[in-house]
């Protein structure tokens, strides 16, 4: 990480990588860096993001997301990001320290410790007593006594027929399981375990030794003090309030692959693979168990939500921190026995704060510089030939290279889009060609909904088309006739409402309803952005139970003054819902064999939207207040 002196540096190459996000013509000298990069290493595929001040300014992507080349990458592709998780998880530990459930100096194993009553650990045969002097804060610095170079493992390290030099569990999934007798595939507490049945290899609080394991731990802490999974804890208090729905732990085989999710081009092949099972597998697709990694190294996200996390722990006033100046001060202060690493983050003497990551298939690059700019690289291969040294260098230049070649920066930013997306979809059809959609809106300026046709999909939310930042889109309200992603979705409304009714379906087939939120302003440069994570959705069928309920509800009047009757023609009763056009639950109760009357004289003028139902069966009926 460079400190003051930015090197630019650029290669006259043919360039041939597809370009994909928003333009920014003010910084064509970031896409000829990248691409050169690419070039110069053979990387297939690289997305960044890049913010000024706290205004996110690009974010772009080159080549393509999957293996096959076949896929452009898209922004909204999310990558594996390896130890960049670490500073992610500082950031969670931190939230917990400064709310005050627990402390930097509190003990960690132990009788009074944070996990002394942990499922697993309580029942751990710890040799070296000076494992109970661990406290968090060591953990954070990696000084709570393991050195993953010092060597741990037999030779050979069984079930393999070579010899894994050093101690970091993690390498040896299939050793680890064999060791502490238990299934494949690990866990995280059986590699945390299988160090904690070990000596340490220095005084905890005596010195640095980079540890996944002490971030391993961390993981645990925030699932014992919350009661939640780390994964589930991390989204709910740190994510999801800054409207990040996209970051995940990932999985560890190709196939099981979270949406959107890229795919990754690593350096070999292994016989042994993690569930045990023989297979030759790649090492990035079960050689190793990327869902055991947790806060060390498992998360996967995209550059531009991760960029949109660092602006919120930055320490600059542009825009609101999540964490207090005191608590960011506390994370990225280096600690006593390393002045280049602080609690979860490499720093140095300028105050610029980063974190790289790599495991096989992935590289990763997080920073946050004293001058106000912060950025994330997420690229899909790594290099560990002879050429690693300056592909390392190089990725460290990337940022620092794309600032110093832009002279002048466009006013826009690309972060003013919605953080809460559209809710409580409800698609009821009439059992001949309509259906009814009604859902509650998030806090985007406007949204689309979109129809595709899944009849013969086992997954019902097979989408694989999404809309693409910067770009408009033309809706239709019968089915087909609207834009189409890509992949035979279709967009069937665009507006600023809540409702629409979709024609030109056929009852014998199922569809995916989702609806995406969007923003798009002068401060966002007029770029429709939009929020993809957490939608709205519904699988649903022009008949959604056995019959529809839709030809054995009537309502009248249609325009109504003082009240409204339900006749309901079925063989029991049903229940209702009555909402208002912004989604909003007015009424709730029971309607009975025959004719029913529902009083609106107390309701505004308007229209409303009437959920008639019984168990999975619905329908809604429109009542227009004079």
């Amino acid at each position: 990480m460079k400190q003051i002196t930015l090197l630019l540096v650029f290669f006259s190459l043919n360039l041939s990588y597809a370009q994909q996000g928003i333009p920014v013509p003010e910084m064509t000298a970031c896409d000829t860096e990248i691409q050169n990069f690419m070039s110069q290493f053979g990387i297939p595929s690289v997305t960044m993001a890049l913010a000024k001040d706290g205004e996110l300014k690009y974010m772009r992507s080159f080549g393509n997301s999957n293996i096959a080349a076949s896929v452009p990458t898209q922004p909204y592709h999310i990558f594996r990001i390896a130890s960049v998780s670490k500073p992610i998880t500082a950031i969670g530990i931190m939230k917990m320290v400064e709310d005050g459930t627990i402390g930097l100096d509190d003990q960690v194993f132990g009788s009074g410790g944070i996990l002394e009553n942990h499922w697993y650990f309580s029942n751990s045969t710890i040799p070296d007593n000076q494992v109970y002097n661990i406290t968090v804060r060591m953990l954070l610095e990696h000084t709570a006594g393991w050195d993953r170079n010092v060597n741990c493992f037999p030779n050979p390290t069984s079930p393999y027929p070579w010899f894994f030099s050093g101690c970091d569990p993690i390498v040896a999934p299939l050793h680890v399981t064999e060791d502490q007798g238990v299934q494949n595939p690990v866990r995280e507490e059986h590699l945390i375990n299988y160090v904690l049945e070990r000596n340490l290899n220095f005084t905890p609080g005596s010195q640095y030794a980079y540890s996944n394991m002490g971030f391993l731990v961390l993981s645990e802490i925030i699932e014992e003090v919350s009661g939640q999974s780390y994964e589930s804890w991390m989204q709910d208090e740190i994510f999801e309030p800054l409207g990040i729905f996209d970051m995940h732990i990932g999985e560890n085989l190709q196939n099981d692959k979270i949406e959107r999710e890229g795919e990754y081009v690593g350096n070999g092949f292994t016989t042994l693979d993690l569930y045990g099972s023989g297979n030759t597998v790649p090492w990035e697709y079960g050689g190793f168990s990327v869902n055991a990694m947790d806060g060390h190294g498992g998360w996967i996200a995209s550059a531009r939500d991760m960029v949109r996390l660092l602006v919120a722990v930055d320490g600059f006033a542009t825009k609101p921190d999540i964490l207090s100046p005191s608590t960011i001060t506390s994370m990225t202060t280096p600690s006593a026995t390393n002045p280049n690493y602080a609690k979860g983050w490499a720093v140095n003497v300028s105050n610029n704060w980063w974190h790289s990551g790599a495991i096989d298939g992935t590289a990763s690059y997080w920073v946050r510089s004293n001058s106000g700019y912060t950025w994330a690289i997420v690229l899909n291969k790594r290099v560990v030939d002879g050429n690693a040294n300056a592909f390392w260098a190089a990725l460290d230049a990337m940022g620092w290279n794309c600032i110093f070649g832009t002279p002048n920066f466009p006013d826009h930013d690309l972060m003013d889009s919605p953080t809460v997306n559209a809710s409580a979809l409800m698609a009821v059809g009439d059992g001949i060609s309509n259906m009814d959609l009604i859902w509650t809106n998030g806090n985007g300026s406007f949204r689309i909904a979109v129809a595709k046709d899944i009849t013969n999909n086992t997954d019902p939310f097979n989408f694989s088309a999404y809309p693409l930042d910067g770009t408009n889109y033309t809706a239709n309200a019968q089915f087909g006739v609207g834009d189409n992603l890509g992949d035979g979705t279709f967009v069937v409304y665009n507006g600023t409402g809540n409702s629409v009714t979709i024609t030109g379906m056929d009852p014998a087939k199922r569809y995916a309803i989702r609806v995406y939120e969007y923003t798009q302003n002068a401060n966002n440069g007029n770029n429709a952005l939009y929020l993809l994570g957490n939608p709205a959705e519904q699988e649903a069928t022009l008949s959604i139970s056995d019959f529809s309920l839709a030809q054995h509800v009537t309502v009248y009047p249609t325009f109504a003054t003082d009240k409204v009757t339900v006749k309901v023609e079925t063989q029991e009763a049903l229940d209702y819902r009555l909402f208002d056009i912004q989604g909003r639950e007015l009424q709730r109760g029971s309607l009975q064999i025959g004719d029913n009357e529902l009083m609106v004289s107390s309701l505004n003028s308007g229209v409303y939207m009437l959920s008639v139902f019984k168990g999975t069966a619905q329908t809604i009926k429109r009542i227009v207040k004079k």
